[in-house]
């Protein structure tokens, strides 16, 4: 992309816009952190550095987990993802409000972002984030419920 993906075209204020329906957003930031955190504004977010984030992925989600204290599940949404919105986020957080919940969206049947991932998933999930692989090991190994949300996005993330 030539630049971190949080300083792209509003991709950031858009993602934390899509999440507004979480009881408590917390970003991530890497790379150029203090120039994305700028662009947060009046955003009610908590931020999260990733020291490692150079590292991939991994150093992301383990980050963002880790930061989380009391709740039941967490959703975890990717920023380059501009077409995936409020909607998409509701259809897949009106899954069951449990410590066990594993579900994910799928855009025409393919597993895609976000994903909501209960509690007692969490230390599986960060044990196999390293480098540039997230949670994709664990969901492979422990199938999600897909949410079926292709109606109201691609979910096709931009890397170029």
């Amino acid at each position: 992309m030539g630049r971190p993906k949080a300083l792209v075209d509003g991709w950031l204020a858009h993602s934390v816009q899509a999440v507004a329906a979480c009881d408590r957003v917390v970003v991530v930031l890497g790379a150029a952190a203090d120039d994305a955190r700028a662009l947060l504004g009046a955003h009610r977010v908590d931020v999260v550095v990733a020291q490692d984030w150079d590292t991939g992925m991994g150093a992301s989600l383990r980050a963002g987990i880790a930061a989380l204290a009391d709740e039941t599940r967490c959703l975890v949404t990717l920023v380059d993802l501009p077409d995936v919105g409020a909607d998409v986020v509701r259809r897949v957080l009106a899954q069951p409000d449990t410590s066990d919940v594993l579900a994910r969206a799928a855009y025409r049947g393919v597993p895609g972002h976000p994903v909501l991932l209960g509690r007692e998933h969490w230390p599986g999930a960060t044990a196999g984030a390293t480098g540039d692989r997230g949670a994709r090991d664990y969901l492979r190994a422990h199938p999600p419920v897909l949410v079926e949300c292709g109606d109201l996005a691609t979910g096709d993330d931009v890397d170029r």
